[in-house]
């Protein structure tokens, strides 16, 4: 299948779909007091390319079609995200968004398996999404399915060694319906990447491993399609692309402060953030 945009598909239109996912963020996170904000518009653009720009096959009224192709939030402290695309999709209303967060509400601030329809994986604890993906694709192998699998990866969750256990694994298997998508907005809770625990040299670690690399503008929907449309190309190995991103994109006071990863916005920094993103829509 070739990716590529369509009048139907078109780059302001996902722009619009960007910007309301960012503003419903804003919006859940604030209400919650709690949350990780700015990890979650740093992938805005990345997630709203996957559902929204005819990537993903799924079908909302069908949650568990055996065929659909697998969206897997393995950084889930970025949750509000993944809540807001599906409720975008139609997998059920926005008005659960309200009740991020909340008591026994199943819009936890961690994704969980079975609480919500299209959540694919229970992740949050960093480092285990890509062994999911890898599962879900023998899973098809086997089962004669040929979907695709499109995990999305933290550059800090990067320092867990189950990350690059699955990588040699996918590798080995030659598991081509994987794409791993990293989110390489260069902080983390406590810092810089580079400073914590660099990286570097990122591609050349993944090609070490087997893997197929590309690298991509990850708020630019134009170069997210073109690497996404190379990777499906790609046979007999699995293949990455590495997003370079700003952490807290859409906002300005909030963008690459990593004191934000772990915190929602005051009700006077929501309300300057709201009319930020406001101000986009209309220019």
């Amino acid at each position: 299948m070739s990716i590529k945009l369509t009048p139907t598909v078109s780059v302001p239109a996902l722009q619009d779909k960007a910007r309301a996912l960012r503003l419903d963020i804003l919006e859940a996170t604030t209400r919650a007091g709690s949350g990780h904000p700015s990890s979650s518009w740093s992938a805005v653009e990345i997630v709203a390319t996957l559902f929204f720009g005819g990537v993903l096959r799924y079908r909302p009224e069908e949650p568990d079609w055996p065929a659909r192709d697998r969206f897997i939030m393995s950084k889930g402290h970025a949750a509000p995200l993944l809540y807001a695309a599906l409720a975008h999709a139609g997998y059920f209303d926005r008005e659960m968004l309200s009740h991020l967060r909340e008591v026994n509400s199943p819009v936890q601030g961690h994704p969980i398996q079975g609480l919500m329809p299209g959540v694919e994986a229970t992740t949050g604890s960093l480092g285990q999404g890509l062994s999911v993906g890898l599962g879900h694709v023998l899973g098809g192998r086997l089962n004669q399915l040929d979907y695709r699998v499109y995990v999305l990866l933290g550059d800090g969750e990067c320092e867990a060694g189950q990350v690059w256990e699955a990588a040699m694994a996918a590798a080995h298997f030659r598991a081509d319906r994987l794409t791993a998508i990293l989110d390489y907005n260069k902080y983390q809770e406590t810092g810089p990447i580079s400073r914590e625990m660099a990286l570097e040299p990122l591609a050349a670690k993944w090609r070490s491993f087997g893997w197929y690399v590309a690298e991509a503008d990850g708020h630019d929907f134009d170069s997210l399609m073109a690497v996404l449309d190379e990777t499906q190309r790609v046979t007999g190995q699995p293949s990455i692309i590495i997003a370079h991103t700003v952490k807290g994109k859409g906002v300005s006071f909030v963008e690459s402060d990593f004191t934000f990863h772990g915190r929602a916005l005051s009700a006077e920094q929501a309300a300057a953030a709201r009319e930020e993103l406001s101000h986009v829509a209309r220019s």
